[in-house]
C-alpha cells in the first residue's frame, strides 16, 4: 500500500465520467444495414423477395434485442458509476461528525446492534463474548496492512508501531499463521483475524476457508496447504514449535471482510493476459464460496491500493467489482488507501459498522430455541413420554410387589403348611437391596 502523505480524493468531475464512458461505455452497434432498396429487380420472384425479408426481419430482431440488453446494461453501469463517485464526495461532507461515527463502534457489544425480528429477544440468540471478524483475500491484497491501518484509527498514539507484519517483498506469502488483533487493544468486543492469502487453486481454498467458518479460529494456528512443499512445511512447524501464544479459545467467525488489490484487479479488467486475468478468477471464486455468505448476505469487500490510482480508476474498479461479484459497489464495496485522512478513517469507520450490523443480524440461536416453534409438538409429545414413564413404574411396582408376595407365601407354606397365609414385608430374608438394584439397574 501506498504512503502516508496521500491527499483524499478530489471532488467529482465531468471529466471522470467521459472518462469511464471513453474506455467502459463504447457506442452502441450501428443499426441493421438495409440490404434490399426500394426497387426490386425484374428477376426476383414475390416468393423470394418475402422469404429474404423474413430472415432479415428475423436477423434485426436479433440485433435489436442484443442492442436493448447492451443499452440496458450501459445505462446500468453508468448510474453505479455515478453512485460510486457522489459516494466519495458524500464521505468529505460526513466527516464533520467522524468523532460520532468512531464513538459508535468504540462502544459496540456483541449482539448491540441485533434485529429483533420474529419475537426473538437478545436472550434467545448465542451472543458470543466477542465478535471476529476474518480478514480474506489473494496474496498482496494489503490484509496485514489493512490491520494496521484500523488499529491507528482507534489508538490515540498515532506513532503506534505497526501491530502485523507486513510484507515488504513479493517473496513468500506473509502471514503464515492465524493473527488475532482485538480492536481497540483494550477492548473485547470485536476483534480481527489477519489470515494467510488464498491459492491459485480453488479447492485448496473452499477447503480452508470450510474448516474457518465451520469450525472456528484460533490466535497462532498454522495454516497449512496440501500443495506446500516439504520445505515450507518443516519450517512452519519449527516455527509453530517456539510459538508460546497458541491459545485454547476457538472462536466462531462472525463475518467476512475480502480484501483485494485494487491496481491487481485493473490490471486484470484492461488485459488479456492469462496471468493478469488469474487474480480476478481467483477473487470470483473464493468469494462464490458458499461458507463464507451468512444466509444472503455475503462478505464486505475492501480495496486497497486505491492511493496509486486515479479517481476515475478506483471508481471503474469498484463497478467492475460489483458486477462481478454480485454486490451494490457504493454500500458493500469500501476504498479503504494507505492515507491518514478523515475521507479513509471514515471509510474505515463505515465498513466496520456495516460488518459488524452485519454479524449481529446472523448470530445463531440457541439449540432449545430453535425447538421454539414447535413447543405445542414438544409439550405433546413430552406429556405422553411422562405417562409412559409412569406407566412403566406401576408395572415394575406390580411385579415387585408380587414377587415379594410369591416369595414370602413360599415361606410360610414350608414353615406351617396349614396356616393362614400373613403378608408380611418386611421379611428378613428378602433381600430388598438386590430387588432395587435389579429394577433400576
Amino acid at each position: 500500500m501506498g504512503g502516508d502523505t496521500i491527499t483524499p480524493p478530489t471532488s467529482t468531475t465531468d471529466e471522470d465520467l467521459s472518462s469511464l464512458e471513453e474506455q467502459d461505455f463504447p457506442q452502441l452497434p450501428p443499426q441493421t444495414p438495409t440490404f434490399l432498396g426500394d426497387e426490386v429487380e425484374d428477376s426476383t420472384t414475390k416468393e423470394d423477395n418475402l422469404m429474404v425479408l423474413g430472415e432479415f426481419d428475423e436477423l434485426g430482431s436479433r440485433f435489436s434485442s442484443a442492442a436493448l440488453d447492451f443499452e440496458a446494461n450501459r445505462r446500468r453501469r453508468h448510474s453505479a458509476y455515478r453512485e460510486v463517485l457522489q459516494s466519495y464526495d458524500e464521505l468529505r461532507i460526513r466527516c464533520e461528525n467522524l468523532n460520532g461515527a468512531k464513538s459508535k463502534i468504540l462502544s459496540y457489544v456483541p449482539g448491540a446492534w441485533i434485529e429483533k425480528v420474529g419475537g426473538l429477544q437478545l436472550i434467545d440468540y448465542d451472543v458470543p463474548k466477542t465478535t471476529s471478524l476474518i480478514l480474506v483475500g489473494p496474496k498482496g491484497s494489503g490484509k496485514s496492512s489493512l490491520v494496521n491501518r484500523i488499529s491507528r484509527v482507534f489508538e490515540e498514539d498515532k506513532f503506534v508501531s505497526e501491530r502485523a507484519q507486513v510484507s515488504y517483498t513479493s517473496v513468500g506469502d506473509g502471514t503464515y499463521f492465524l493473527q488475532e488483533y482485538m480492536i481497540p487493544k483494550s477492548s473485547m468486543s470485536f476483534c480481527l483475524y489477519d489470515t494467510r492469502s488464498l491459492s491459485n487453486d480453488s479447492s485448496e481454498n473452499t477447503e480452508i476457508l470450510k474448516r474457518w467458518l465451520t469450525k472456528g479460529v484460533r490466535h497462532g494456528d498454522a495454516v497449512i496447504r496440501g500443495s506446500d512443499s516439504p520445505s515450507l512445511r518443516i519450517s512452519m512447524k519449527c516455527k509453530a514449535r517456539w510459538n508460546g501464544f497458541l491459545t485454547r479459545e476457538i472462536r466462531r467467525v462472525s463475518f467476512v471482510i475480502f480484501v483485494v488489490n485494487a491496481i491487481s484487479v485493473l490490471k486484470s479488467m484492461d488485459s488479456n493476459d492469462d496471468s493478469d486475468m488469474k487474480y480476478i478468477q481467483t477473487i470470483a471464486e473464493a468469494f462464490s464460496c458458499p461458507y463464507l455468505s451468512f444466509k444472503d448476505d455475503k462478505p464486505v469487500v475492501v480495496v486497497t491500493h486505491g492511493d496509486l490510482l486515479s479517481l476515475s480508476d478506483r471508481a471503474r474498479v469498484r463497478v467492475h467489482l460489483g458486477e462481478l461479484l454480485g454486490i451494490p459497489p457504493a454500500k458493500q464495496i469500501f476504498d479503504i488507501p494507505e492515507s491518514c485522512d478523515p475521507v479513509t478513517e471514515l471509510t474505515i469507520i463505515d465498513m466496520l459498522r456495516f460488518s459488524l450490523e452485519h454479524a449481529d443480524k446472523n448470530l445463531p440461536r440457541k439449540s432449545w430455541i430453535m425447538n421454539k416453534s414447535h413447543n405445542h409438538y414438544i409439550k405433546v409429545h413430552t406429556a405422553l413420554l411422562r405417562g409412559c414413564i409412569l406407566l412403566l413404574i406401576s408395572l415394575g411396582i406390580a411385579i415387585i410387589v408380587a414377587y415379594v408376595y410369591r416369595v414370602h407365601m413360599h415361606h410360610v407354606r414350608r414353615a406351617k403348611p396349614h396356616a393362614k397365609p400373613h403378608i408380611a414385608f418386611t421379611h428378613p430374608e428378602i433381600d430388598w437391596q438386590a430387588i432395587r438394584h435389579m429394577w433400576l439397574g
